[in-house]
């Protein structure tokens, strides 16, 4: 579990720094898909509640130093999107385009939901995404787009982040 994780946080990285530069300048409406998200979801579909969590946390670590987010917010986010994303191990069979794009639709809806949750309690430090603006909806469609093939481009790597024998 710990070489999945600590790989999941290498290509977590390098998903951040993608979507910080590259596609933070192909932004529509300041949204920009979330590659971290896409990744965390495929761990914790793969793996687990556990392993979900900690590919969360670690993910949300990194993300936190390099926002502007309050630190620990997005560790705090991630952490219970893979906690969640994990409960769904094994619920139904791994698709190459229809699963991968719910469950990351799901996960970037209840992102938007804890982010909403925490802004009640934190109005000044936790920001939130605006319904009558479209940067969540945006957010959501490039989240749904990129997640098939995220998932087909981690899959090629799944003697670093799945367990011998297991290839779905």
């Amino acid at each position: 579990m710990v070489k999945h994780v600590a790989w999941a946080a290498v290509f977590a990285l390098a998903a951040a720094m993608l979507q910080s530069t590259l596609l933070a300048r192909l932004a529509v409406y300041r949204a920009v898909p979330d590659l971290v998200l896409d990744i965390i979801v495929y761990m914790a579909y793969m793996h687990g509640t556990m392993t979900g969590q900690l590919t969360g946390f670690f993910s949300g670590l990194i993300l936190d130093f390099l926002s502007a987010a309050p630190l620990g917010l997005n560790a705090l986010i991630r952490t219970m999107i893979g906690a969640t994303a994990g409960f769904m191990k094994g619920a139904f069979f791994l698709d190459s385009l229809f699963l991968p794009m719910a469950l990351c639709a799901g996960a970037t809806l209840y992102k938007a939901l804890l982010l909403a949750g925490l802004h009640l309690l934190f109005t000044q430090e936790v920001p939130t995404y605006s319904l009558k603006e479209p940067t969540l909806w945006v957010e959501l469609v490039g989240n749904s787009i990129f997640a098939p093939l995220l998932f087909a481009f981690l899959k090629m790597f799944k003697n670093l982040l799945l367990d011998r024998g297991k290839s779905s």
